[in-house]
């Protein structure tokens, strides 16, 4: 990381490969934000760190601030990061600089500046570590107790991003619910908050923890954007704030709703990463940035550095009909069209017959399994492919041995309800016999069977969120120990056991973040298989987050849209644009669909590497007319692949023309379709016609260079 410090002035600068960062001190001992956009080179370019802003007497004394980790106190009015009451019930804190530290690290350095509160035994140590490559900048806080006396915090955010003092802003977003999941929205940004959040207990598919703003004017090719999400799968907000004084702040973290932290003398409390970044690139530039980040920096090793298999999951098959003759019928369809992870789904354990019994059971149910899993396993293997697993270790249904013996392991209130959702329960699993059970359990699945992969599965919010046999002091904290149980417990596992891939499922997409992709592989993005509407669910999902990590199913025609059935093609081309999976009911497929599924898997294999690894392009989106075209990259600009989906004709016209990005203007490339080799700038510039003219027509087009 390049950071430049002036001593003399009391101000640092963060640079990356074109964005720089920049804070200061200033002569009242406050932290504040300088600078956050393109390169520049010398730290005397930022401004004067005692420059404020001054209207009234009716305002601060000090000016109106851009603080850097604003605390609730004194004539502090906006969204602070900190608000705590120490024990002689003092609610004002006051932060001022005390010293900073640089700690080299082998992928980047990370900068360290420690806050102290004027008088009480209180430091915030603000974290920054700069990705150059990536221009992206993780930030986080970790709120320290040097005292005796416990302090209470109400509010504990990850930090504060400000953009420059400016008249027009606009803020994007991502919002839905179940089976509409990651729709983008965009908003002028006026005078006064605007609150993205869950107060669910995870992540979410109402919100999902991902920002951009830019200056109205931005598309995909240009504009500036600033950008950022948090790493948290717990509750969580970002908050929007513009002023009158055209001053715009964003921040996020733990949500402060029904929520604080005991925090005992000589304790911490680690705030999640806030990761963001800036590109003068439009959305575009701003995706592919924060890809490359996750791919590198979050998503786990070594597994990562690998492209995803091509899975099957029997859950649309069979649902809970699940038997050892059942499941090897399917996994002989799917090996036979090339499918290299075969996973089975819920119905395996327990009293599993129906969603009314057995969660919580994690053990194999005798009649439909006789001898276990290992036959089948075996079997799976015999042909030629790998045996995952579904489970939901953070639910119990009432009707299981589990509950009946340990009532007290779920969120409850005395004197209320223990409202059921869908038939379940939630396990406290801040509890620490909780978490030794679930680790337990799963360590054990994992050891006695050949399980190489694992989708944890979370399905329902919470509610009556009581732990009553822990210390009144610290039960407000169950919304950020299940999160933090929930991140050891995977971490655990997956330490005992590293050839296991994982993949995170909610409801859907509602646990989609990156603090969950820092342990697991591969995120469920919507229960919703429909090919259609997936090409806006994966719009809004790539805004944010990579494609290796987007698994996508091929599912029945007409699963969801029972009067828009749609060809086979057009189904593998929705899913092929991310991690490729299968999930129709194979022994319903026609020998032809089946031979055609063949063809396209054996395809995708041979293009995974640019659709997982490479620079994706929106090129045409499908909320701005009937087709849809995405294209994918590889980084040394020598192989592209393009999507292209139509739905619905319109008065018999065809498709646009689409122009390619990401090419080397001078190479020439051999194009699908076309005879003669093209150039980069040909394709980028004059561009190519899709010549799709019929519902549902679909392409996938390969570009390769053409080789000296």
């Amino acid at each position: 990381m390049a950071l430049l410090f002036d001593k003399q002035t009391s101000r640092w600068l963060l640079q990356g490969k074109n964005v720089s960062y920049g804070l200061g001190v200033d002569q009242n001992g406050t932290l504040k934000h300088l600078y956050f956009g393109s390169k520049l080179p010398f730290v005397s370019d930022l401004p004067d760190v005692n420059t404020a802003i001054h209207h009234s007497s009716f305002e601060p004394s000090g000016g109106i601030l851009q603080q850097e980790y604003p605390a609730w106190g004194g004539m502090y009015y906006y969204e602070p990061c900190l608000k705590a009451t120490f024990s002689d019930q003092v609610r004002d804190t006051r932060l001022v600089y005390k010293e900073h530290r640089i700690n080299e690290g082998a992928q980047s350095d990370e900068l360290v500046i420690v806050l102290k509160d004027t008088h009480y035994p209180l430091l915030v140590h603000l974290h920054y570590r700069l990705f150059p490559e990536h221009d992206i900048i993780e930030r986080h806080a970790v709120i320290e107790n040097i005292g005796q006396d416990a302090i209470t915090l109400e509010q504990a955010l990850s930090g504060t991003w400000h953009a420059p003092r400016g008249d027009r802003y606009r803020l994007t977003h991502l919002a839905g619910k179940w089976i509409e999941e990651t729709q983008i929205y965009q908003d002028e940004i006026t005078p006064g908050k605007k609150t993205i959040e869950s107060k669910r207990g995870n992540t979410g598919v109402q919100a999902n923890p991902w920002f951009a703003i830019d200056r109205g004017t931005a598309d995909e090719d240009q504009g500036e954007i600033w950008f950022g999400a948090l790493g948290w799968s717990g509750n969580w907000k970002i908050t929007v704030e513009y002023n009158p004084f055209k001053l715009l702040q964003v921040s996020g973290g733990v949500h402060d709703f029904d929520f604080s932290w005991h925090l005992e003398g000589g304790k911490s409390f680690q705030t999640p990463v806030f990761s963001g970044g800036y590109t003068r690139g439009g959305f575009g530039q701003a995706s592919r940035n924060f890809h490359q980040y996750q791919r590198e920096h979050v998503l786990p090793k070594p597994i990562a550095d690998g492209v995803r298999p091509v899975l099957y999951n029997s859950w649309e098959a069979t649902y809970f009909d699940v038997n050892e003759q059942g499941q090897t019928a399917l996994a002989e369809k799917a090996a036979a069209i090339g499918v290299e992870l075969f996973v089975i789904d819920d119905g395996w354990f327990g009293e599993r017959h129906h969603d009314r019994a057995g969660l919580g059971d994690w053990t194999v149910n005798p009649e439909k399994f006789p001898n276990g899993l290992k036959p089948l396993i075996d079997k799976v293997e015999s042909l030629g492919m790998k045996f995952g697993i579904w489970v939901e270790p953070e639910m119990v249904n009432p009707d299981s041995e589990l509950y009946r013996n340990h009532p007290d392991w779920v969120y409850h209130f005395p004197n209320r309800p223990r409202t059921e959702s869908r038939n379940q329960l939630v396990l406290n699993v801040g509890k620490p016999e909780v978490q030794a059970f679930m680790f337990e359990s799963l360590d054990k699945l994992l050891s006695e069977n050949s399980i190489y992969f694992v989708k944890w599965d979370m399905n329902r919010s919470f509610s009556e969120p009581g732990w009553l046999d822990a210390p009144k002091e610290i039960q407000k904290e169950i919304w950020v120990r299940h999160a933090q149980g929930l991140y050891d417990i995977i971490a655990r596992l997956r330490e005992k056991h590293p050839h296991v891939a994982f993949e995170a499922c909610s409801g859907g997409g509602a646990r989609i973040d990156l603090g969950i992709m820092r342990l697991t592989d591969e995120v469920w993005t919507s229960d919703n298989t429909d090919p259609y509407d997936r090409l806006y669910i994966q719009e809004g999902y790539s805004l944010a987050y990579n494609a290796q990590a987007m698994m996508c199913w091929v599912a029945d025609s007409a699963k969801w849209v029972k009067n828009r059935p749609t060809p086979v093609a057009y189904r593998f081309h929705s899913s092929m644009m991310g991690s490729l999976g299968i999930g129709g009911n194979l022994t319903q497929w026609s020998e032809e669909d089946l031979e055609e599924s063949r063809h396209w898997i054996a395809e995708y294999k041979l293009i995974r590497h640019i659709v997982q690894k490479g620079n994706q392009y929106r090129l045409l989106s499908p909320r701005a007319g009937n087709t849809t075209a995405v294209q994918y990259v590889s980084h040394d600009q020598t192989e592209s692949v393009l999507f292209a989906l139509k739905y619905p004709q319109k008065f018999g016209n065809p498709s646009p023309k689409v122009y390619l990005r990401g090419l080397k203007e001078d190479a020439l490339y051999n194009v699908t379709d076309i005879e003669e080799p093209v150039s980069g700038s040909a394709l980028m510039f004059r561009g190519i016609d899709l010549n799709l003219y019929d519902d549902n027509a679909s392409k996938m087009i390969k570009i390769n260079e053409v080789k000296a």
